[in-house]
């Protein structure tokens, strides 16, 4: 059997503080309702977008296990605005098998980005960093992603342990499906402490200091074979000074 370790949930309250001292924080599914003025009603037709979402074509593991769309958007305080489509690129540095190419993803469909939660979470997550690392403009990445087993086993970071080169990174699980693994390792980027843990709560949230600590997911597999399994996320970067590439 695979051991499912607790998340070290943080309270709300202590959001700020402990992002700062630790270099990651968790808030769990009531926390991040709250935080985000929004009712599970809201959040699950949110996540329904999760349902259609296109194959990730650029897999250069030969894999079929990831679905996803990709938006940009720049938020300023309150303000958020979508910028024009564009790829999603990443150096060497920081995705050694996927970096240095020029991605192109379906974006986010009008629907979802007209939900009334979608701005909020992007200028909610805004506070969190500038919080962390003082107001300014943030350049903003919104992947939509949907993991699963249709090749026996599916890796939600196929990269392996990394960071993305931004600010931070928000990583929201919105659920699990028939699924074992998917554990979830935050190790410190300049030295030895690290945290391993199982997000099944939909609606949690990890919150990462790119500059501080590594991050990445175990595979998942299902719980049943032949039966379909899948794990959904939203992650959000934040970069300063323009996104990656430019």
């Amino acid at each position: 059997m695979t051991r499912a370790f607790d998340p070290p949930y943080s309270p709300l309250v202590n959001r700020d503080a402990d992002l700062a001292s630790q270099g990651f924080v968790l808030l769990g599914k009531r926390d991040v309702r709250d935080w985000l003025g929004a009712d599970d009603v809201q959040l699950e037709a949110l996540h329904g977008a999760w349902n259609d979402l296109p194959a990730d074509g650029y897999l250069k593991d030969g894999g079929h296990y990831r679905r996803r769309r990709h938006s940009c958007f720049v938020v300023d305080g309150g303000s958020v605005v979508e910028v024009p489509h564009r790829a999603h690129w990443q150096p060497l540095e920081y995705n050694a098998l996927h970096g240095g190419m020029q991605r192109w993803f379906e974006p986010m469909v009008p629907a979802t980005l007209a939900h009334p939660l979608w701005r909020r979470i992007l200028v909610q997550v805004g506070e969190a960093v500038s919080a962390l690392h003082g107001a300014r403009p943030w350049s903003v990445e919104a992947h939509l992603f949907r993991i699963d087993t249709t090749d026996g086993i599916g890796r939600p970071t196929p990269e392996g342990a990394h960071r993305d080169g931004v600010d931070l990174v928000a990583v929201f699980m919105l659920g699990r499906h028939a699924i074992k693994g998917g554990e979830s390792r935050v190790f410190e980027a300049d030295g030895p402490a690290g945290q391993r843990f199982t997000l099944t709560e939909p609606w949690s949230l990890l919150l990462l200091d790119d500059a501080r600590v590594i991050h990445e997911t175990t595979p998942i597999q299902p719980l049943v074979a032949g039966e379909l399994g899948w794990r959904d996320t939203l992650v959000l970067t934040y970069r300063r000074n323009g996104f990656q590439g430019d």
